[in-house]
């Protein structure tokens, strides 16, 4: 089983407008609702790709009544947990001659809230896979990252986590399965700047020393390098394409990962895979389809 934990999943309300100034009243001339956050992205992308993951995290409200339709009309297992106060967030995302964002804050949740699903994470055991990402919402303790890795510390579960600095460092001690940074997290993380693939594979050891197993990095439009915990490294530049949405992005390439690793065993695939899916999503305005990857692998040979 693959578990996907959002911790503050929301409702993407996407529109574009016409030449949109401040003050006055702005038209939409497309609009688009979705569901939005880093874990729900990559549970969607994988069934995409035919494998089934159960998405958790928490919801609340009449938007996450919606958030948990949008899912199921995805195809989506969903296991959230409904908290009392508050309700799911909605993020704006506007797309004019700039793009804009509006986030929202996201509901409250309680200390007991935290512990439904800290069991329901208990469930997990030898070869199932858990899949964290994202930011952790000011309503939560800011140590939520390591109280999961601890909880299940030794019972065999892979770990895949994609997170900026602090959250990510701090969990590298109880040893993730995969990490994937972008070059320019990577680059925060360790106070330099990364703009080739050569440069960025030294410091993909660096994380892989610090505790990470695998370690892939996503580099937009310069591919992408995974440093695999067999020693080998991969190098790929990115397929070409024009780049329609940037957002989930990543969290295809941590789903094109998982699936081609698991339909394969192969890590260099599973880069391929990884690199293929990313893209696929980038050059559409939904997130990739099987069809879609498999026309860009097929460029690649």
């Amino acid at each position: 089983m693959i578990c996907t934990v959002t911790f503050n999943p929301s409702l993407d309300y996407i529109v574009r407008v016409d030449d949109m100034r401040l003050g006055v009243i702005n038209r939409t001339t497309y609009e688009k609702i979705l569901p939005g956050g880093k874990g729900v992205n990559v549970s969607i992308v994988l069934g995409n790709l035919g494998h089934a993951s159960r998405a958790l995290g928490f919801v609340a409200g009449f938007t996450g009544d919606e958030l948990c339709r949008l899912c199921a009309e995805a195809g989506v297992e969903t296991d959230f947990i409904r908290v009392a106060e508050g309700m799911t967030r909605i993020n704006a995302k506007v797309k004019s001659n700039e793009e804009t964002e509006l986030n929202g804050m996201g509901p409250k949740i309680a200390e007991k809230d935290v512990e439904v699903l800290l069991a329901k994470l208990d469930a997990l055991g030898e070869g199932d896979t858990l899949v964290i990402s994202g930011s952790v919402p000011a309503a939560l303790p800011h140590d939520m990252y390591e109280r999961i890795m601890e909880r299940l510390q030794g019972r065999g579960v892979r770990v895949v986590v994609d997170a900026e600095k602090d959250l990510l460092t701090r969990v590298l001690r109880y040893r993730p399965f995969l990490v994937k940074p972008n070059n320019h997290e990577l680059g925060d993380i360790f106070g330099v700047t990364l703009r080739a693939r050569d440069e960025v594979v030294p410091y993909a050891r660096r994380l892989q020393k610090m505790g990470a197993a695998n370690v892939l990095v996503s580099m937009a439009g310069e591919g992408g390098v995974l440093v695999a915990e067999t020693g080998e490294v991969f190098q790929s530049p990115a397929a070409k394409g024009t780049v329609v949405n940037s957002v989930g992005a990543g969290d295809s390439s941590v789903a094109g990962f998982l699936a081609g690793l698991m339909e394969t065993g192969s890590y260099e695939t599973a880069f391929k895979m990884a690199l293929a899916t990313g893209s696929a999503s980038a050059f559409s305005d939904h997130l990739a389809t099987r069809p879609e990857v498999e026309a860009l692998l097929a460029t690649r040979h």
